[in-house]
């Protein structure tokens, strides 16, 4: 059978009390809708038709090319929102797999198990339900005596005997497609001018047609989001998830209570991830690392055998054996190549550190391409801006650059070069040439390797 997928996202969300559309909230790094499209699109194997409304433009933009994207104008309800959306569907499915935006945590199994309960039946549709002690408000499920569906009732209809009902409607459904396109226009108008696609259940009933309900088997799926209190909520339920994930995959996870890791985030196994880690966007984190406590990375790149400790990382790039923090800072265009070790106050800025560069604490490197085996002695600072430009500094291998070195850009330094404490370098250094003083000037000539600098260390 051929499935598509409806996924309802009109509504204003007004209880969020914000100017961005509900579906667009981050959840776990990502949109609240891009779990329902990820996870529909897994399901069916093709792209779901996603029926927008409140602030169109910036849902479609959000979803890119993810789903196709109809725009329900006005919002006259759900059935109506699956009516705008029959154009692109009727003639291109057998069932129609029907659900919201607003609920993120529906499982790729339980989507499954809802299409294969349909593909069973011999009735038009099969729907979700859940049982909750608290209702949240949802209509009632109430079934005939052979278990199927006798009829939904909505809170504010039911009766006292209804409303000790507990099995609740998720409004998540899948429908026969054909018998679908035949009953929307046989839905009435409500009281508030609202068409509803609860209604076609009672359809199908009346029409003495069978309608199968499934229990979720976890709860917490059943989560909408329809305030900020549901967004932690949901939250909570998603971190759980990721984290738990992860453990089953070799990772360390000392306190998954403070660890925060985004959903598209990848770990390699036997890394440790100390407290109060923050772990967000596509950041890719290698084997065999320790990150934390007091961490946080955002789209990074992370080779194998890494110490990241109590550091900032974002949009930057850190090979094998590189050692950070604590206190760290590595902003956007970093890259740190294979055993770099950085103290404790550092800071890069789209630079390059070669192999085996060792920078010493409370240094600044911005705009600069560091070769191999360069020490960086503690307080040195790459001066790469005039107030108007960025300028670059260029560094060859094996040079020493001492204590409290200013570094004057537009700069290259060669190999085997040395500055001396405190020296304020405006002008590019020779290769094996030490520089000393304000401004820096030549010493003397390095032409022996006795008189190389021994000791890389400060």
């Amino acid at each position: 059978m051929k499935i598509a997928a409806v996924i309802l996202a009109a509504g204003q969300g007004t209880r969020m009390r914000s100017n961005l559309p509900k579906v667009l909230h981050p959840l776990a790094g990502k949109p609240i809708i891009h779990y329902s499209i990820e996870t529909i699109r897994s399901v069916t194997g093709q792209s779901p038709v996603v029926v927008i409304g409140h602030g169109a433009d910036k849902v479609e933009k959000a979803i890119g090319g993810m789903a196709h994207c109809v725009v329900q104008q006005p919002q006259l309800g759900t059935a109506h929102a699956v009516q705008v959306a029959v154009p692109l569907l009727k003639g291109n499915c057998d069932l129609l797999l029907v659900t919201a935006a607003d609920m993120p945590l529906i499982s790729l199994q339980t989507y499954q198990h809802l299409i294969e309960t349909q593909e069973s039946n011999t009735g038009p549709v099969t729907m979700l339900s859940v049982e909750l002690a608290d209702p949240h408000g949802f209509g009632r499920v109430v079934r005939k005596a052979d278990d199927t569906v006798g009829y939904i009732v909505e809170e504010a209809q039911a009766t006292p005997e209804q409303l000790a009902i507990r099995e609740l409607n998720t409004a998540i459904y899948c429908f026969d497609a054909e018998w679908l396109w035949s009953a929307l226009p046989k839905i009435k108008v409500s009281p508030k001018g609202e068409y509803y696609l609860t209604d076609a259940i009672g359809i199908a009933t009346a029409d003495g047609l069978t309608v199968q309900a499934i229990r979720l088997k976890d709860p917490e799926e059943a989560i909408g989001i329809n305030t900020r209190v549901h967004l932690a909520e949901a939250e909570a339920v998603l971190r759980r998830r990721i984290n738990t994930r992860w453990m089953l995959e070799g990772v360390t996870i000392v306190d998954p209570a403070t660890t925060y890791i985004e959903a598209d985030v990848q770990i390699g196994q036997d890394t440790i991830i100390w407290p109060n880690t923050h772990l967000r966007g596509k950041t890719v984190i290698g084997q065999n690392c320790v990150v934390g406590p007091n961490t946080i990375i955002e789209d990074c790149q992370i080779g194998n055998d890494c110490t990241i400790l109590a550091a900032v990382l974002e949009q930057a790039v850190v090979e094998n054996h590189v050692e950070i923090g604590p206190y760290g800072h590595l902003r956007k265009g970093a890259h740190l190549a294979e055993g770099v070790h950085m103290g404790n106050f550092g800071e890069v800025k789209n630079s390059y550190l070669g192999p085996g560069v060792k920078m010493g604490h409370f240094s600044y490197i911005g705009d600069a391409t560091i070769g191999k085996d360069v020490n960086i002695g503690a307080g040195t600072i790459t001066c790469n801006f005039d107030g108007v430009r960025k300028h670059k500094t260029v560094i060859g291998e094996n040079t020493f650059i001492g204590s409290d070195t200013m570094l004057v850009a537009p700069l290259n330094i060669g190999a085997n070069a040395k500055t001396g404490a405190g020296a304020v370098v405006t002008h590019d250094v020779p290769d094996n040439t030490v520089v000393v003083g304000v401004p820096a000037r030549p010493l003397k000539k390095v032409t022996e390797e006795k008189d190389l600098p021994q000791d890389g260390k400060q």
